[in-house]
């Protein structure tokens, strides 16, 4: 029941890495160049798509996201490779932050389950996510964005535009545990 956290270059991924480590939660963190036949060999019960500076710099990000069959959180560029592989646009933000704010849970099932109505978040608004693909539901919204968080609507596939793995998201361990419930009960 290991996930696999995807370096996708970006500086919190070792801390996503580390988050999963403390709370009991059997991890491997791969480069986004493994080979789709080397991650199926891995048998993961799910994979965390880490952040980094560009989708130029996502490497197979988008492929496992295509072909695997197992529950997957994109967390910040993780989040804008989740779009961009359905379709959506993703473009610069109108406001750039890189601060604390409160998102508006608005369905608090799966990973943000007990976490509603509302949650401090550590954001990253440089780059965002402007539509929402076809197929996903909007989970969260913020007065920054308008999707700070997304699932698709039959795939276990969940995306968040901020950084659960940092002290400044009071509940980021709740989100990942919630994350690995919903990995231990995917039958495929």
């Amino acid at each position: 029941m290991k996930i696999l956290v995807v370096n996708n270059h970006g500086q919190y991924n070792h801390r996503i890495y580390r988050s999963l480590h403390y709370l009991k939660i059997p991890a491997e963190i791969i480069p986004n160049s493994t080979s789709l036949e080397k991650v199926e060999e891995k048998d993961p019960a799910g994979l965390i798509l880490g952040g980094g500076p560009s989708l130029e710099r996502s490497g197979n990000s988008s492929l496992y996201i295509k072909e695997l069959d197992c529950p997957i959180l994109g967390i910040c560029l993780g989040h804008q490779i989740m779009a961009k592989t359905f379709g959506a646009e993703v473009k610069t933000a109108e406001i750039e932050s890189y601060a604390q704010i409160e998102i508006n849970i608005l369905r608090e099932n799966d990973i943000f389950k007990g976490l509603g109505p509302s949650m401090k978040v550590w954001a990253s608004h440089k780059d965002e996510v402007c539509a929402l693909p076809e197929q996903f539901e909007v989970l969260a919204d913020s007065y920054v964005c308008d999707i700070e968080a997304m699932k698709h609507l039959k795939k276990p596939l969940y995306s968040i535009q901020f950084h659960p793995e940092v002290y400044h998201t009071p509940n980021g361990p709740r989100l990942f545990k919630n994350f690995y419930e919903v990995c231990k009960g995917y039958e495929g």
